[in-house]
C-alpha cells in the first residue's frame, strides 16, 4: 500500500471528522477506492469505533435512474435510518467513469434529491467530511495519468492543515464584519450582501482537500450578472459557460454553452435552488490544475465559487434568513486576471493575490 494511503486516512479519521471510541462511522463509496478504505477501517478501529462501509455502484446508479419514474420517486427510509444511526458519515469519492449517469434524465435527478432532502438534511448534521480517492476515471477526466493524478491528490490533501487556517484566517477576518461583496471579473459583476452571516475556515475538515473561506449571501440581496467561466460537472454532464442574471436575489434569466437543460431543471427543483446558497474563495494553491472534480476546482486560488441553492446552516447568523433547497450546485468564476475581489468597496484581492499577500497591486 503506498504509504500516502495511511497519511489519507489519518487525517480523515483524526483530524476531519476526529472518531471517538465508540462512535458508529459509515463510509460510502464505490470499490475503487477500497485502498483507502481499509486504511480507513484500521484506523476506526485503532480508535475503538464501529466500522460499517457502504459500497455503491455509480453503474448500478445509473441504472436505477434510468429504470424508475418520476412519479414512483419516494424517500428511500433505509438511507435515512442508517444516517440517523451513525456518528461519523465519511464519503470518499472513486470513479471508473464520471459520465456513467449522463443518460440519466435531469427531472429524474432532480425529483430523486427533493425527495431526499431529508437524508441529506440529518447527514449534514452529523460529523461528516468529504474526500477523494485517486481513481482511475477521475485521473482520465482531469487528462492526467494515474501517477500524476495520485500526486495531484496526495499534494493537495496531505498538508498542515494548521498552517493553512492560520493563512486563511486572514481572509476570514476580512469577510467575516464585511456588509457587503462585489465580484468583477469579465463578464461578471455581481453584489451582496453578507451582513451577520459567519465566514468559515474550511482547513480540511468537512471537505477533504480544503482551502477556501465561505459564507452565505443574504438571498434576497444578490443583484447583477455571473458567467462561470469554468465548467462543471453535474448529473454525469459536462456544463460549460452557465450565465445568470440576478434581480432581488433570484435568477430571472440563465443559459448554459452546453447542456442547458441540466441548469434549468436544477434551477426548477424548488424556490430556493434560484437562489444563491453559497459564496466561496479560493485559496488552496496546490491545487494549480482544472480537473472537472468540484471538490478540488472550487478551491484553486485564483478563483470564486457561488452555489445555487441551500445554504448551510452553520453559515448563517440566527436573525437571517436561510435558503433551503433539496441541491446545491457550485460553479467557478476564474480570478486571475482583470479581476477583483471588494469588501464594502475596499479591494481585498486583485488578479488572483491576496491583500495580505507579497505582490499586491494597489
Amino acid at each position: 500500500m503506498d504509504p500516502r494511503i495511511r497519511e489519507h486516512a489519518e487525517i480523515v479519521v483524526d483530524h476531519s471528522v476526529d472518531v471517538q471510541p465508540g462512535d458508529e462511522v459509515v463510509l460510502q463509496t464505490t470499490p475503487a477506492a477500497e485502498e483507502l478504505v481499509v486504511a480507513i477501517a484500521e484506523r476506526c478501529g485503532d480508535r475503538g469505533a464501529n466500522f460499517t462501509p457502504m459500497l455503491s455502484s455509480d453503474r448500478a446508479d445509473a441504472a436505477y435512474r434510468n429504470a424508475i419514474e418520476v412519479e414512483d420517486i419516494s424517500l428511500s427510509e433505509i438511507s435515512l435510518s442508517v444516517v440517523e444511526a451513525a456518528d461519523v458519515f465519511i464519503k470518499i469519492r472513486a470513479q471508473e467513469n464520471t459520465y456513467e449517469g449522463s443518460s440519466v434524465d435531469p427531472e429524474t435527478n432532480s425529483a430523486l434529491s427533493k425527495a431526499n432532502q431529508e437524508v441529506l438534511e440529518t447527514r449534514l448534521n452529523k460529523r461528516w467530511v468529504g474526500t477523494q480517492y485517486p481513481a482511475s476515471g477521475n485521473a482520465q477526466n482531469a487528462e492526467m495519468s494515474t501517477e500524476e493524478y495520485e500526486n495531484f491528490v496526495w499534494d493537495a490533501v496531505i498538508k498542515d492543515w494548521e498552517a493553512v487556517r492560520e493563512h486563511q484566517q486572514q481572509m476570514v477576518e476580512l469577510l467575516d464584519p464585511a456588509d457587503e461583496v462585489r465580484i468583477v471579473s469579465g463578464e461578471t459583476d455581481v453584489t451582496m450582501s453578507v451582513a451577520g452571516n459567519p465566514t468559515l475556515n474550511d482547513y480540511g475538515e468537512r471537505n477533504l482537500p480544503g482551502g477556501e473561506v465561505f459564507t452565505a449571501p443574504v438571498p434576497d440581496s444578490v443583484e447583477g450578472e455571473v458567467l462561470f467561466d469554468k465548467p462543471l460537472m453535474a448529473q454525469g454532464r459536462e456544463v460549460q459557460d452557465v450565465y445568470l442574471r440576478f434581480e432581488g436575489g433570484e435568477v430571472v434569466d440563465h443559459s448554459a454553452g452546453k447542456n442547458e437543460a441540466v441548469l434549468s431543471a436544477v434551477l426548477e427543483t424548488d424556490d430556493g435552488a434560484r437562489r444563491l446558497g453559497e459564496l466561496g474563495i479560493g485559496m488552496n494553491r496546490d491545487i494549480d490544475q482544472f480537473t472537472y472534480n468540484m471538490l478540488f476546482d472550487e478551491k484553486m486560488g485564483d478563483t470564486v465559487h457561488m452555489a445555487l441553492g441551500r445554504a448551510y446552516e452553520w453559515t448563517v447568523g440566527e436573525d437571517n434568513e436561510h435558503n433551503d433547497s433539496a441541491v446545491h450546485m457550485d460553479m467557478i468564476v476564474d480570478m486571475s486576471d482583470q479581476s477583483r475581489i471588494e469588501v464594502d468597496g475596499e479591494v481585498v484581492q486583485r488578479d488572483g493575490t491576496f491583500v495580505f499577500e507579497d505582490g499586491f497591486a494597489e
